[in-house]
């Protein structure tokens, strides 16, 4: 191979991985569609590809298979409820768990089979999207952590609380999606009002991790 054709490679090489990337982010934007309110064990390569306006092999040459393909799906839908955890830093506290909450419960809405796999399991569930699910759990706990304490180093019955706190947002937006739309409730104030009960709680274990202000209560 000459110089001349070395060079000409690598950029060759370079748009190629730059079409791969942009191929299956297409892949896993319609991935999410079909998803939302199909479960997993409903849809085939087959429908993937069709709504894609391709061959299955892009679908295998990107994610393996369909079982590669839906925790793919999984992480991207994950990512952002973790973002959405992390929140704005230039917000106050209580405006930023509000925010949190609100794009938590706006992402179940428009990813209704998704997310119960993801929150409950099922068919489409494996120990790859059970993997993620606690990973993501985690991250939480630490993000409430470090904006309560500034720390995420924290305790068993500290983290057992928060934890349990996390598990009833998922519980609470299982429900809410799981009801018709007239009678739906909206939990946002009750849960940001929980979770400063939950932090009150933790400091009656633990002296060592006040409750912060935004969640104390005089008297």
């Amino acid at each position: 191979m000459s110089v001349r054709q070395q060079r000409a490679g690598g950029p060759v090489r370079a748009r190629g991985t730059d079409r791969s990337a942009v191929r299956r982010a297409e892949l896993l934007a319609i991935g999410r569609t079909l998803f939302a309110d199909t479960s997993y064990e409903a849809l085939s390569t087959d429908d993937l590809a069709r709504q894609a306006h391709a061959a299955k092999r892009p679908i295998r040459y990107c994610f393996r298979s369909k079982r590669g393909h839906y925790p793919a799906i999984v992480q991207d839908l994950v990512a952002e409820l973790v973002a959405f955890a992390a929140g704005r830093a230039e917000l106050h506290a209580v405006d930023r768990l509000r925010r949190s909450i609100d794009g938590h419960l706006r992402l179940a809405e428009h990813h209704k089979a998704a997310y119960r796999t993801i929150v409950s399991g099922g068919a489409g569930s494996d120990a790859e999207v059970h993997a993620v699910r606690d990973g993501a759990r985690e991250t939480i706990v630490a993000a409430l952590a470090d904006g309560a304490y500034g720390r995420t180093g924290i305790g068993p019955p500290d983290r057992t609380g928060l934890f349990s706190w996390v598990c009833g947002v998922e519980g609470t937006t299982l429900d809410r999606i799981g009801r018709p739309a007239p009678i739906r409730a909206a939990p946002g104030e009750v849960l940001v009002e929980t979770l400063g009960g939950t932090l009150r709680a933790i400091e009656e274990l633990d002296p060592s991790c006040p409750a912060p202000p935004p969640a104390r209560r005089d008297g």
